[in-house]
C-alpha cells in the first residue's frame, strides 16, 4: 500500500534575500505623494496618519492630515483644542470616534510623556484606540524599530510568499511570527523591509491581481505565477439609509451650524423618526454630540 504523499508549503525567503530583492524596488517605486512620508515628519504626525487611515482611504486622508498638522502640529496643541473644532476638522472621514480617541491620545502624550510619542509598542498600545498594528507602525515608520507591522497588505504578501493565495480574515499570532521572521536583524533595514512589504501589497500584489512578471521577489515566492482563485462576489456595502448614514448626516448638520440646533432640524435629516432617534442616542452615548440648557443639540465643547 502506497503511503500518502505529504505536502508542505514553500519556505519563506530568508530576511537577507528578501531585503536584497525588495529594497531596490521600494526605493524606485514607493509612493512619494503621501505627505506623512516627507522627511521631518514627527512621530506625532505618523501617529495621526495611522489613526486617520484606519478604515479610510489614504487619498481622502492626505488633505485632512495636512490641514490637521498645520493647525495642531504638537500633541499639546490638539489636547488644548475645543472638541467641537476637532470634530469639524475631522469632516466627513467617517467613524468620528477616532477623532475623540486621537484627542485623548494627545492629552495623555502631552501630560504623561512630556509631549513625546513613545517609541515602545507596549507603551503605545496603552493609548486610546491604539492596537498592535498602529503601535508597531509608529515604532517602525518613525523610530526605525525592528517590529512586525502587519496590516491586510502585509498579511497577503507574506501568505503568498509562503505559497498561499491569501491570508485569513483576521491577524493571528502566526501572521505576526511569519512577518517577523522576514525581518533582517539590523533594525533600520528591518524597518525599511516592513514598509516595503506593505507597499508591495498596496501596489503590485493586491487582493485581485498579481504582477508576478514585474515583482522583485517573484523568484523567491511560493505563489509566483499562480492564479488567484475566484472567490464569492462581494457586493458593495449599502450606505444610503443605514444607521451610519443617518449618524453622518446629523454630525454634518452640527458641524456646519453656527450654534446649537433645534430638534426639529435634526429630525429632518432623515425620513424615519425611529432611525434618527436611535442615531441621536448613540451619538450622545459616544460623546460626539451634547445638548445645551434648552435641549438643543451641539458638538461637545471638550
Amino acid at each position: 500500500m502506497r503511503a500518502a504523499t505529504e505536502t508542505t508549503e514553500p519556505a519563506l525567503p530568508s530576511p537577507d534575500l528578501l531585503a536584497e530583492r525588495l529594497l531596490p524596488w521600494f526605493d524606485a517605486h514607493h509612493r512619494t505623494e503621501l505627505p506623512w512620508r516627507r522627511p521631518g515628519t514627527t512621530a506625532w504626525g505618523v501617529l495621526v496618519s495611522e489613526i486617520m487611515s484606519q478604515q479610510t482611504q489614504v487619498a481622502r486622508v492626505a488633505p485632512v492630515w495636512e490641514a490637521w498638522m498645520a493647525r495642531w502640529p504638537e500633541p499639546a496643541d490638539l489636547a488644548a483644542a475645543p472638541t467641537a473644532d476637532v470634530l469639524r476638522a475631522w469632516d466627513r472621514m467617517g467613524y468620528p470616534r477616532r477623532a475623540l480617541r486621537l484627542q485623548e491620545c494627545a492629552r495623555i502624550v502631552a501630560e504623561e510623556h512630556g509631549g513625546t510619542v513613545p517609541s515602545d509598542p507596549a507603551e503605545l498600545e496603552k493609548l486610546p484606540g491604539i492596537g498592535n498594528y498602529t503601535a508597531a507602525a509608529v515604532a517602525v515608520f518613525h523610530y526605525g524599530g525592528r517590529h512586525a507591522v502587519v496590516d491586510t497588505n502585509v498579511r497577503r504578501v507574506v501568505a503568498r510568499l509562503g505559497g498561499r493565495p491569501d491570508a485569513g480574515t483576521a491577524t493571528s499570532k502566526a501572521d505576526l511570527a511569519a512577518a517577523a521572521s522576514l525581518l533582517p536583524e539590523d533594525a533600520p533595514t528591518a524597518a525599511r523591509v516592513s514598509l516595503a512589504l506593505m507597499e508591495l501589497g498596496a501596489l503590485m500584489c493586491t487582493a485581485r491581481r498579481t504582477e508576478c512578471g514585474a515583482c522583485p521577489v517573484s523568484d523567491a515566492c511560493g505563489f509566483s505565477g499562480k492564479e488567484i482563485p475566484a472567490g464569492p462576489s462581494r457586493k458593495r456595502q449599502r450606505y444610503q439609509g443605514t444607521n451610519r448614514h443617518v449618524r453622518g448626516e446629523i454630525m454634518k448638520l452640527l458641524r456646519d451650524a453656527d450654534g446649537p440646533v433645534e430638534r426639529a432640524r435634526v429630525d429632518a435629516v432623515w425620513t424615519d423618526p425611529r432611525m434618527v432617534g436611535e442615531a441621536v442616542a448613540q451619538l450622545i452615548e459616544d460623546g460626539l454630540i451634547g445638548t445645551d440648557e434648552t435641549g438643543r443639540f451641539e458638538l461637545p465643547s471638550r
